[in-house]
């Protein structure tokens, strides 16, 4: 028998702020790697093999920054 458990969170306002941007750069990120292996598949007709990390020095607001 498998079972599943819910838990719901509810942040504060720094943790909201934290995940709002943190979700927002996954959204970016993947976006942003998807639309340039479809580009350069459309243009060689081979795979790219890009990472995240490729994209921090081009957009610095994609690093960590604690605290």
């Amino acid at each position: 028998m498998k079972r599943a458990y819910k838990y719901r969170i509810y942040p504060n306002k720094e943790q909201t702020t934290f995940f709002a941007k943190n979700f927002g750069c996954v959204r970016f990120i993947y976006n942003k790697m998807l639309a340039d292996k479809i580009g350069h598949h459309k243009k060689t007709g081979m795979m790219l093999n890009n990472t995240p990390a490729q994209y921090k020095e081009e957009y610095e607001w994609l690093k960590y920054e604690p605290g």
